[in-house]
């Protein structure tokens, strides 16, 4: 069978998907990637999948860019006539499912996490739902990456019961992410994200002040691209005067974030809400004690004085509390938070699970075809 997989980057499939294509590419399936031209494309090609590129804007609704996006997704499946479509984040799944139902082609969807657009309850989030209401009708599946999302849409009626089913995200290879050997002293905390506002960035400064502020000798890290343009992107402006000020270590962004986990003591996310954070399934698996908001998504891999402490979301002072109570447990309490995480990484959030989910979809699709 062709299976298309459609994404708002060529990065997210290479980091993302790829355990799950090289799974369907071993099963006997054509792989056709469809996303955004960035640094990540090529080496998709290199991997041996084919890839065509589309003009996606993911930021917000623009009903001339969107209705651009739809016209061009449907020109890209007519030609390619991909068997069954995997749509992940926003746009695909709804522009693209549209497109996909246009000329009756099989969908399984995946809802990567809910947004800035259902975070405020405002006239996005209304649009945003029907939206997905009116794409969702002809999914043959939908998957969730945690249970109050999927509740959510439930209960919204955008999408039957009988369709949906939950995910433990995009699973990361355990054999992959694995303990390592710390090289700083000096005790590290350290925040993986894009700069926007609804990742808790600003919590995690003010935070950070406290805990100077009561003399707490740590470093604090912050890891990840800025995203000026994103309408809820934090200025970099403000993140230079962090730096000026010694607030936090910006290190910028990387490809590859292990030896930022490795060599930190505790990872902290103190997002307003998530799908699955893959950065905190990376952390647990890498043996990490999390601090993290007690949120859709950070509370699935985050159990509370199991493998982390959660924190009150948009609470920068009860988010502080929490980073000084995990840097003054001892050495072995942390260690202890660490094995716990990895051990539920193994047991719930392996990508053998998922890429056994997708298996088990797409060939029920096939039989019943």
């Amino acid at each position: 069978m062709k299976i298309a997989i459609v994404l708002n980057t060529s990065w997210n499939i290479f980091n993302f998907r790829m355990g799950l294509l090289k799974a369907l590419h071993s099963e006997g399936h054509e792989i056709v990637a469809i996303a955004p031209v960035d640094g990540y494309s090529e080496k998709l090609v290199d991997a041996g999948f084919e890839f065509i590129p589309v003009r996606m804007d993911s930021r917000g609704i623009n009903p001339v860019k969107d209705v651009s996006l739809l016209l061009e997704l449907f020109m890209i499946y007519r030609k390619v006539r991909p068997d069954i479509i995997l749509h992940y984040t926003i746009k695909p799944n709804i522009y693209g499912t549209i497109a996909a139902r246009m000329l009756k082609i099989p969908v399984i969807n995946n809802v990567c996490g809910l947004g800035t657009a259902f975070i405020q309850k405002n006239l996005l989030s209304r649009v945003a739902q029907m939206l997905y209401r009116f794409a969702f009708t002809t999914s043959s599946t939908v998957f969730f990456q945690n249970d109050e999302d999927r509740r959510f849409f439930e209960e919204k009626k955008i999408v039957n019961t009988d369709k949906c089913e939950t995910l433990p995200g995009s699973g990361i290879n355990p054999d992959q992410f694995k303990p390592g050997v710390k090289n700083s002293k000096k005790f590290t905390f350290l925040l993986i994200s894009r700069l926007i506002h609804d990742k808790g960035i600003l919590e995690y400064i003010e935070a950070i002040k406290a805990l100077k502020s009561q003399n707490i000798e740590a470093n604090f890290q912050l890891l990840g691209a800025k995203d000026p343009n994103h309408r809820r992107g934090i200025p970099e402006s403000l993140i230079q005067s962090w730096i000026d000020g010694q607030v936090v270590d910006y290190l910028g962004k990387t490809e590859d974030v292990i030896p930022y986990i490795e060599n930190s003591d505790c990872v902290v996310l103190p997002s307003y809400r998530e799908g699955t954070p893959r950065t905190l399934i990376e952390a647990a698996s890498m043996a990490k004690p999390i601090v993290a908001s007690n949120v859709a998504g950070c509370a699935n891999i985050v159990k509370d004085k199991t493998n982390g402490l959660l924190c009150n979301v948009k609470d920068s002072s009860d988010l502080a509390e929490k980073m000084k109570e995990m840097y003054q447990m001892s050495k072995d309490e942390r260690s202890n938070m660490g094995q716990n995480g990895r051990e539920l990484v193994k047991k719930f959030f392996d990508e053998k699970i998922v890429i056994n989910k997708y298996l088990n979809v797409i060939n029920h699709l096939t039989n019943q075809n």
